[in-house]
């Protein structure tokens, strides 16, 4: 039997469509039930669009967590995770969407390949990330002294 390591990471969800509230709460079901153990869940937070227009705010939130998946069997738990709850990609780019994950850090690894940047390379930039993120990691997590280093 193969061992599988415990890992973990900060995923960062976000709602601009229908019940926000309720899609971040599902997505944290869903997440605790198929990728792992929930550690910390931050408030929720409303912002603007990031990226391109929309008249509606978001919400959005950060969680860590552990998980014996690997980061890409994580990328891709989540993407089936939007899917089911209704997200649909219909162009290139940012969109208004009902359901938002993102993987932000994977215990304090650096990847780079065409489907997946870890850690997310906007991080530092987006107030919707930084803002809960800081909620839930503070100066003595390794994932705080990786986002500063």
């Amino acid at each position: 039997m193969e061992k599988r390591t415990l890992n973990r990471t900060l995923i960062s969800l976000g709602s601009n469509l229908g019940n926000k509230i309720q899609h971040l709460n599902q997505a944290i079901q869903k997440i605790e039930k198929t990728v792992g153990k929930i550690e910390f869940v931050s408030s929720f937070h409303e912002s603007k669009a990031w990226g391109y227009d929309s008249e509606n705010l978001f919400m959005n939130a950060c969680i860590t967590c552990y998980t014996i998946l690997s980061p890409f069997e994580l990328l891709e738990k989540l993407k089936e995770i939007e899917r089911e709850m209704g997200r649909v990609k219909t162009v290139d780019g940012y969109e208004d969407r009902c359901i938002d994950l993102d993987i932000i850090f994977y215990n304090v690894d650096s990847i780079q390949t065409e489907i997946l940047t870890i850690p997310h390379p906007h991080v530092k930039i987006r107030d919707f990330v930084m803002i809960p993120l800081t909620e839930i990691v503070k100066e003595n997590d390794p994932f705080w002294q990786f986002l500063n280093s």
